[in-house]
């Protein structure tokens, strides 16, 4: 069996699991770990340690989706179910539980509680500034 068909019947094991989330989401935030990790080597050729903190891969999940998906990044992963960074850190650890991604000592789930508001982090870039001024 191959390695892409590996993942596909562990991601669908995970979501018989926790059907909160849709297999996109699941797939999104190991796209996002890479894009992550690359983003995070570009900055600092000397960085050899692959581990990136919860803070790290929030910043790099936001970044990515609104670069993949523009203004749609709120609609399309509010209906992969992820409306929280709670949730991106629920879909890590479900990949850790599935060793399809590895944690480092000391990792916890509740890395990720408040990471940064959905809204602000997805919807306010695209806002016109007046309407952003009367947001906050």
């Amino acid at each position: 069996m191959g390695a892409h068909r590996q993942l596909q019947k562990a991601l669908e094991a995970i979501v018989r699991d926790d059907s909160r989330y849709a297999i996109g989401a699941y797939i999104f935030v190991r796209m996002g770990l890479d894009y992550t990790i690359k983003r995070l080597a570009a900055r600092d050729k000397n960085r050899k340690d692959r581990n990136v903190s919860a803070a790290e891969l929030l910043d790099g999940i936001r970044a990515f989706a609104l670069e993949s998906f523009g203004q749609m990044a709120y609609t399309l992963l509010g209906e992969w179910g992820v409306k929280s960074t709670s949730d991106i850190g629920n879909i890590v650890f479900n990949l850790v539980d599935a060793q399809i991604l590895a944690a480092a000592k000391g990792d916890k789930i509740e890395d990720f509680d408040d990471g940064y508001d959905f809204k602000e982090a997805f919807v306010l870039p695209y806002l016109p500034k007046k309407k952003k001024r009367a947001l906050k």
